[in-house]
């Protein structure tokens, strides 16, 4: 009884001091987010980009997370509506960077982006971001029925609009045979349907959206070969009149693309269709001879 009474204490002591520990990196962490630079406010009179058609220009853009370090270093592109452009290139390139300067997550520093003739400076970031539809790597599920995580960029889907755009996915069949169907309700992590299924859903949000231009960020590294082929071509037909720019690691997968940036070190070293490429022999033809060696 003596042992406990001596040692109790000192086990408290020991459990706040754990606690307190916990509590101040937390705190830290909060407070760097707080201290955080808030997003440049849109310019005044900045308009709303209304009517997207979904031409793309990129003319002279060079940019750097940092001052000292440039990723992308001059950087042409012209899209044309209904497009589909696919950047490759190696880890490290600069192909994400492409995207968030795309949607304004980030400003070039020399350069300028147009959608539909207008520098995206000119715009508002809603309007901006609201005319593409993403679909990321990082799936993003959140707790609620199967049709609420479907039907959540568009509001007032219909049942229909939904079952289209599932079977579109090549997700409606395995929907179906679910108890409760697309009532079906997902934990908040999306912990009971695997990884590949909630990438297939987050692919039929992205089809169900009216965006004119689409995102893929390797939106199929998580299904298999057979279903990503299905899935390419059900959104080729489907996004037939919109832009689309997809980050692809499988080079196999944008063979049909319109354009492909071969992007290396923040450099465009080659653009062209996949034909012309391979016939260059250059560095995207080593890229995608490595993949089949």
């Amino acid at each position: 009884m003596y042992s406990r009474k001596f040692s109790g204490p000192i086990n408290e002591a020991a459990n706040i001091i754990s606690e307190i520990q916990s509590s101040l990196a937390a705190a830290e962490r909060v407070f760097r987010v707080l201290h955080e630079p808030s997003e440049v406010a849109d310019a005044y009179q900045a308009k709303e980009l209304q009517n997207v058609k979904g031409k793309v220009a990129i003319e002279n853009v060079s940019f750097g997370y940092t001052k000292e370090k440039t990723i992308i270093k001059n950087l042409n592109l012209n899209a044309k509506e209904g497009n589909l452009i696919a950047i490759v290139g190696p880890t490290g390139a600069g192909k994400t960077t492409i995207i968030n300067l795309l949607m304004r997550f980030y400003d070039v520093n020399e350069g300028a982006i147009y959608i539909d003739d207008n520098e995206i400076k000119d715009l508002t970031r809603e309007s901006l971001r609201k005319a593409y539809a993403m679909v990321l790597q990082d799936t993003w599920i959140f707790g609620g029925t199967i049709y609420e995580n479907i039907a959540y960029g568009k509001k007032d889907a219909t049942m229909e609009e939904v079952v289209a755009a599932a079977k579109a996915a090549r997700i409606h069949s395995y929907i179906k045979n679910l108890p409760l169907g697309y009532d079906t309700v997902l934990n908040e992590d999306g912990m009971n349907i695997s990884k590949g299924q909630k990438q297939l859903l987050t692919i039929a949000r992205a089809m169900l959206l009216d965006a004119k231009m689409l995102i893929l960020d390797e939106a199929t590294s998580n299904v298999d070969t057979r279903t990503e082929i299905q899935i390419q071509k059900a959104m080729r037909n489907l996004m037939a009149d919109k832009t689309c720019f997809v980050i692809a690691h499988r080079l196999s997968t944008i063979q049909s693309a319109d354009n492909i940036l071969v992007v290396n070190e923040g450099n465009v070293v080659e653009q062209g269709t996949h034909s012309n490429l391979m016939k260059k022999r250059g560095f995207y033809y080593r890229l995608y001879a490595s993949q089949f060696e």
